[in-house]
């Protein structure tokens, strides 16, 4: 999103005070990511969070598809999906055909799908919602994200979370503490002759002393983080800048979110693998304002997701840091259950979540919603948001949910190993 929508986002969530702070005032480079690396390294057995937002109301029932459900082909006609379109996923459901990898996933036993989340109350606003989403505040505006309190209560350093955009999101900031934000860009090191001499100081030498040897290792790791993430920075920007003109002219744009999310992941499973010691990490895809002409853009979009999340499970299942990572995808509001004029959905209520990793015990989690007991129109929320922003902060950041969530008593149960 532009600096106008940026701005507009962190005023209308009430995130005002921390998105202030927030707004280029935590941005980080490579030397910055490789040094906390070399000197505070992760610690092998911490878990990871990755939070993938997808920005704009994700269609969640044509994500997880209830096909063989004479209701839902009578609401949507022409958008709905046959049986033998999506792929099986068993308790009359299927995915969206786009997402294959993630049934890979799912028949491994890595993708939990946690059905009809939402919250009491809820409001179909672009940036109300994902306010709500970002605060984990249904009920009052609160001046912080919730992963932005979470680095409150825990400490003060804001490499803990990281944002691989170049504006932090609301659900970074706190109000002490705001996590990192990395400028899509890379990290330039002296070219020609001058390069050439930088690298041949990170090479062994036989003889030299401890420190000798870890300053050259230091230089040596900062060139391979340099070889192997720029170029990722790079794709990241392009396919960004892509986007953001695709979607002035394209159906789908959204209150939020960018582009190039593989490459967003790739940065972050760089990082993960270098031990840098950031224990929440936040990307985005946007797009899913799918009032027209849905099947196509969201099938897509999803593609996009799947294409990016596939990989990057197969890359963290290959370390023992990337193990322990464990991703969330969530977006701001489902869609409504009938289409409207235009083959597309209006803005609606509770839709499914995604946890994927070695960690997660894949499978339905969470009661389906009805399609026949609605409220005005609209699904009822079974499980509640912060039931699993409550689990992934026990169970993967390990801390007390309580000073970060109000004493929200609920938690997911049989998710997370």
């Amino acid at each position: 999103m532009d600096k106008i929508t940026r701005r507009r986002f962190l005023t209308l969530s009430g995130v005002t005070a921390a998105g202030a702070l927030a707004y280029g005032a935590t941005q980080v480079d490579w030397s910055d990511l490789m040094r906390a690396a070399e000197t505070d390294p992760l610690d092998a057995n911490a878990a990871v969070l990755v939070l993938v937002t997808l920005y704009g109301g994700n269609d969640g029932l044509n994500t997880i598809v209830p096909a063989g459900d004479r209701v839902y082909q009578d609401a949507r006609n022409e958008l709905a999906y046959d049986q033998g379109e999506v792929l099986d996923l068993g308790d009359g459901l299927g995915l969206n055909p786009g997402m294959r990898q993630l049934k890979g996933l799912w028949d491994e036993r890595k993708l939990a799908v946690v059905r009809g989340v939402g919250y009491p109350r809820p409001d179909r606003s672009h940036f109300r919602s994902m306010a709500i989403w970002q605060t984990a505040s249904p009920d009052t505006s609160v001046p912080s994200g919730w992963l932005g309190r979470w680095l409150d209560t825990t400490g003060d350093d804001p490499l803990r979370a990281l944002s691989v955009e170049p504006v932090l999101p609301p659900v970074l900031a706190g109000v002490r503490t705001a996590g990192a934000s990395l400028p899509v860009g890379g990290l330039a090191l002296p070219g020609g002759s001058l390069g050439r001499a930088y690298q041949a100081l990170g090479g062994v030498q036989t003889g030299e002393s401890a420190e000798h040897a870890r300053a050259a290792k230091s230089i040596a790791d900062l060139h391979r983080a340099t070889d192997v993430l720029t170029e990722a920075l790079r794709d990241a920007r392009e396919s960004s800048d892509e986007q953001d003109e695709d979607e002035t002219r394209t159906k789908g744009a959204s209150a939020g979110g960018t582009g190039a999310l593989g490459a967003q992941l790739d940065v972050i499973a760089g990082l993960v693998e270098a031990g840098v010691p950031t224990r929440a990490y936040s990307a985005s895809l946007g797009g899913f304002d799918t009032h027209a002409d849905e099947r196509v853009t969201q099938e897509r979009l999803l593609g996009e997701l799947d294409g990016a999340l596939g990989p990057f499970a197969r890359r963290m299942a290959k370390s023992d840091r990337g193990r322990n990572v464990v991703v969330l995808v969530y977006s701001e509001f489902g869609r409504r259950v009938a289409a409207n004029g235009s083959d597309g959905t209006d803005h609606g209520t509770a839709g499914p979540l995604f946890l994927l990793g070695t960690r997660v015990t894949g499978g339905f989690h969470g009661e389906q919603p009805s399609l026949t007991d609605l409220d005005n129109g609209d699904l009822k929320a079974t499980t509640d948001f912060r039931d699993v922003y409550a689990t992934v902060l026990e169970q993967v950041l390990g801390t007390d949910a309580g000073p970060v969530l109000g004493d929200h008593p609920g938690r997911l149960t049989g998710v997370l190993a």
